[in-house]
């Protein structure tokens, strides 16, 4: 069974693809703001 990659090229696909990295980041940077920073501080004291 061929699997034909330029159904893939779709914009749909591209659009799926940023959305998801999007949402990644922001988990990313509010892990960072919530947990990360906070847990700093207090060692900083």
């Amino acid at each position: 069974m061929a699997v034909d990659l330029n159904e893939f090229k779709h914009p749909s696909w591209i659009t799926a693809a940023g959305a998801i990295t999007g949402y990644l980041l922001i988990l990313i940077v509010l892990t960072v703001a919530l947990f990360i920073v906070p847990w700093l501080v207090f060692l900083a004291l």
